[in-house]
C-alpha cells in the first residue's frame, strides 16, 4: 500500500507538470490533493506500519503527537480537496460561460490555502496545545504506546469539519452535477437532432437554391458538435470525481463511524485491535487509489501515465 501509494501520486504529480495538455486550472486541485496522499504514505503510513511490525511504538511522545497530526491534517485535506473539486465541476457545468472568470488562478489558490490551513487548524494546533484528548491520557508517560484517545468536544468538532460535513456538501454537489449533465445532454441531443431534421428539410424542399441557408444550417450544428464534445469532456470529468468520491466514502466512512461511535461511549465500547488497525489501513488505501481511478478513466492521464513509464516513447516525444 505505501509503495503503490508513493508511486501512483509521484506519477500523478510528474504528468502534470511535465504534459502542457494537464497544465489546467481544474488539475491544480489534482496536484494538491496527489501531494496530501503522498504525504501520508510518506509520513504516516511508516509509523502506523512500524507500530503494527514492532508491536509498540519506538519513536517517543513528541513524536507520536506529530504522527497523529499529521494523520487528521492529511486525510482531512483529502476530502476538503474533494470538496474543491466538486465545485469546479459544479461551475465548469453549470455555468461553463463563465467558468474561467470564476476559477481564475488567484481564487484556486485562496482555495487551496484555505483547504490546507484548516487542516492545519483542526489538526497540529489542537493536538501539540494538548486540547484533543483525556486529562488520564494527558497525565500517561507510557512511551511505548501511540494512542489517539480523543475527548467527546474534539471528537465532534474534528469529525463534523474533517468528514461529515464535507461528505455531505459533497454528495450533494454531485448530485446537482449529475441532475444537471443528464438535463445537458438531453438538450444537446434535441438540438442537434433538430438542426440534422433542418437540413435534409432545407436540402429537399429549396435543392440547389438553399446553399447559403444550408452552409449557416451547416455552421450551427458544427458549432453545436464541437459543444457537444466539449460538455462530453466535462461531463467525463464529472464522473471521474464520482468514482473518486465513492472510493473515498467507503474507505473513510468504516472509520468514522467507529470514530464518533467510540468517543461517545467511551471506555463501555471495546474493539478488537485488529479491527482498529482494518479500518486504519482501509482508510490509507484511499490514498493509492485515486491514481489508479486516473489511470482508468480519464485519458489524458492514461495517456500521460504510458508516456511516462514506456521509455522509448518519452525518448520519442
Amino acid at each position: 500500500v505505501i509503495g503503490a501509494a508513493i508511486f501512483g501520486n509521484l506519477l500523478v504529480i510528474i504528468s502534470v507538470f511535465r504534459f502542457e495538455r494537464l497544465r489546467i486550472i481544474a488539475n491544480s486541485f489534482i496536484v494538491s490533493l496527489a501531494f496530501a496522499d503522498l504525504t501520508v504514505a510518506l509520513l504516516v503510513m511508516p509509523f502506523n506500519a512500524s507500530q503494527e511490525i514492532a508491536g509498540r511504538w519506538v519513536f517517543g511522545k513528541v513524536t507520536c503527537d506529530i504522527f497523529n497530526a499529521n494523520d487528521v491534517l492529511f486525510s482531512t485535506a483529502s476530502l476538503l480537496h474533494l470538496c474543491c473539486i466538486s465545485m469546479d465541476r459544479y461551475i465548469a457545468i453549470t455555468d461553463p460561460f463563465h467558468y474561467e472568470s470564476k476559477m481564475t488562478k488567484r481564487r484556486v489558490a485562496i482555495m487551496l490555502s484555505c483547504v490546507w490551513g484548516a487542516s492545519s487548524l483542526i489538526s497540529h494546533v489542537p493536538i501539540h496545545l494538548g486540547w484533543y484528548t483525556t486529562q488520564e491520557q494527558l497525565a500517561d508517560n507510557n512511551s511505548s504506546e501511540c494512542l489517539f484517545v480523543v475527548n467527546k468536544i474534539y471528537g465532534v468538532i474534528s469529525s463534523t469539519i474533517s468528514f461529515w460535513t464535507p461528505a455531505i456538501v459533497m454528495v450533494f454537489t454531485y448530485m446537482k452535477i449529475f441532475t444537471e449533465a443528464r438535463k445537458q445532454e438531453k438538450q444537446i441531443y434535441a438540438l442537434t437532432k433538430a438542426a440534422g431534421s433542418s437540413v435534409d428539410n432545407l436540402h429537399r424542399t429549396n435543392g440547389a437554391s438553399g446553399t447559403t441557408r444550408n452552409g449557416s444550417f451547416q455552421t450551427d450544428n458544427a458549432r453545436l458538435t464541437q459543444e457537444r464534445k466539449k460538455m462530453k469532456r466535462e461531463h467525463k470529468a464529472a464522473k471521474t470525481l464520482g468514482i473518486i468520491m465513492g472510493a473515498f466514502l467507503l474507505c473513510w466512512l468504516p472509520f468514522f463511524t467507529w470514530y464518533v461511535a467510540t468517543t461517545m461511549c467511551g471506555d463501555h465500547c471495546e474493539t478488537p485491535p485488529v479491527v482498529v488497525s482494518l479500518l486504519f489501513w482501509v482508510g490509507y488505501f484511499n490514498s493509492a487509489l485515486n491514481p489508479l481511478i486516473y489511470a482508468f478513466f480519464n485519458r489524458d492521464f492514461r495517456n500521460a501515465f504510458k508516456r511516462l513509464l514506456c521509455c522509448k516513447q518519452v525518448v520519442c516525444c
